[in-house]
């Protein structure tokens, strides 16, 4: 079986049909056993992520509903049980914010141990996983609490992509994405550090200084902070490159 998260929920059951997992609510039950990752989900909790103000009189009815059609829309080898007041969910199969994050370590591994094209390899098998907003078909209080986790973890796989990159020479692929990403998220100073990085090896010095100075101004402007150590080193090897 195969769970994915990373966008809208969908399974596919063993037989490589897709599993019909029904409206709102069931989809909101069955993303946050997933997100439990094999530990019980008490009732209060689940009650609370699928009504998010006055419940109904029959809720401890419509759970047990949900959970018996989420069962049958399974099937085997997925385990959905009853215990300790609760429920948790054995998958049987694979999930992909867990294999995202097997990867994402794995490429961690490699960036540390020296070997940033095969980390650089994990980290975008890792990337490939994304199908769009994490959880957006289920209901509020679970995605609101979950997507900006998942959206760090992401920006972080990134970066450590764009460093991957850089360190083993790929700056063609290095230097845009970093462009985009610090673009898109301009007070992340590893990103723009990355950025810096990249176009200093790409013999564009001037350009990285001129980023530098950018995010100091911005930093001070919107923050009123000064660049942080790691930005400031990136400023200093740029600095000692370009004066060599």
């Amino acid at each position: 079986m195969e769970f994915r998260i990373l966008g809208p929920l969908a399974v596919s059951r063993a037989d490589g049909r897709p599993a019909v997992l029904g409206g709102r609510k069931p989809r909101t039950l069955l993303a946050a056993l997933l997100l439990a990752g094999g530990r019980v989900v008490p009732d209060e909790r689940l009650i609370s992520l699928l009504w998010d103000g006055e419940r109904p009189s029959t809720v401890d009815a419509q759970v047990c509903t949900y959970v018996s059609r989420l069962r049958k829309a399974l099937g085997r080898p997925a385990r959905l049980v009853r215990t300790g007041g609760g429920y948790v969910l054995a998958p049987g199969g694979t999930v992909d914010a867990e294999e995202f994050e097997r990867l994402a370590a794995s490429g961690r591994d490699e960036l540390s141990s020296g070997r940033p094209a095969d980390a650089a390899k994990a980290f975008r098998a890792a990337l490939d996983l994304w199908r769009g907003p994490v959880l957006a078909d289920v209901a509020g209080p679970l995605r609101a609490g979950e997507s900006a986790r998942f959206e760090e973890l992401r920006l972080a796989v990134l970066e450590g992509r764009i460093e991957a990159e850089v360190a083993s020479g790929d700056h063609l692929r290095a230097v845009p994405d970093a462009t985009a990403l610090v673009l898109e998220h301009p007070l992340r100073e590893r990103a723009r550090a990355l950025l810096m990085a990249g176009l200093c090896a790409s013999g564009r010095p001037a350009d990285a200084i001129a980023v530098y100075h950018q995010g100091r101004q911005l930093l001070g402007r919107r923050l009123g902070i000064a660049p942080g150590p790691a930005l400031r080193a990136a400023y200093q090897r740029v600095l000692d490159a370009h004066a060599g």
